[in-house]
């Protein structure tokens, strides 16, 4: 097994805008720098982390215009602490120039065909507030004149009251015991696929995974207790940013490897590996 380097040693230097990564790459390793979860950006943004995910994959189309799209980069970028400057001339350049504004015709259109509220009726209000007196009256009166009726019939009547048998408590069932991670990982490791099982059980983790073409599977925070299974054809490349917290399970082994907690480690599976050691991530 090999250690690697942090995540910050991830981020290229910009010799010049040939060698300068896309935009949502560029903040995505910014983010990854300042040890922040997707979700930790969404909380200090209030950009909605579906937007942040898209945005880091070069997505825009969710962001609802190109307007929206510059106070997404504007923002971000401040709260993973980069100049957003640059950002916003690179969109501008693959772009062609900002966007042309909103015309405000259609909305002067859409407030000129407003229909008039309707104004209450109160005539109408009124006499359903009469008809409603009325029957409350009419029932208070013959609700009175048949307890009269019931009482002057059950004078003299000793009628013991009725007891309700006692209901025997149902006996409860013992819950099912859960499983252990350790069992299902080995239980459910396809034979020809590499699969790597990840469970906080000393506490919480960042952690990012990745399938054999780079793209992302999984980037964020693993609350300790939880767990998560991933599977690829070839390899599955990790970055635990407390890998003293996590234990591993690949291919249905445990991987047996003293991480200390705080410890950045990198790491590579591939469909041979046993729970030995990683390749060089």
């Amino acid at each position: 097994m090999s250690i690697g380097n942090s995540p910050e040693d991830d981020r290229p230097s910009f010799a010049d805008d040939d060698d300068r990564p896309s935009i949502g790459r560029a903040l995505q390793l910014a983010r990854i720098e300042a040890r922040l979860t997707v979700d930790e950006v969404s909380a200090a943004t209030r950009v909605r982390v579906p937007i942040v995910h898209a945005i880091e994959q070069d997505d825009f189309s969710r962001c609802g215009g190109d307007v929206y799209a510059r106070g997404h980069i504007r923002t971000i970028a401040r709260a993973v602490g980069v100049d957003p400057a640059p950002l916003l001339a690179q969109f501008t350049e693959e772009r062609g120039g900002r966007p042309a504004p909103t015309p405000a015709a259609p909305l002067f259109e859409a407030e000129r065909i407003r229909p008039e509220p309707r104004r209450p009726n109160w005539t109408a209000a009124m006499v359903a507030a009469i008809v409603a007196v009325i029957g409350f009256v009419g029932f208070t009166m013959f609700s009175d004149s048949d307890k009269g009726t019931k009482t002057s019939v059950a004078e003299g009547t000793a009628t013991p009251p009725a007891t309700k048998p006692e209901s025997k408590p149902s006996p409860t069932k013992p819950a099912d015991p859960k499983p252990d991670p350790a069992d299902s990982a080995i239980a459910g490791a396809p034979k020809d696929k590499v699969t790597v099982l990840i469970s906080a059980d000393e506490g919480k983790s960042w952690i990012s995974v990745k399938d054999h073409s780079g793209q992302t599977m999984f980037d964020g925070l693993v609350e300790e207790g939880q767990t998560k299974t991933f599977t690829d054809d070839e390899r599955i490349d990790l970055v635990l940013g407390n890998a003293g917290a996590i234990k591993l399970f690949v291919n249905g082994k445990e991987v047996k490897d003293d991480f200390q907690q705080g410890q950045v480690e990198r790491l590579s599976y591939t469909k041979e590996d046993k729970g030995a050691d990683p390749e060089v991530g």
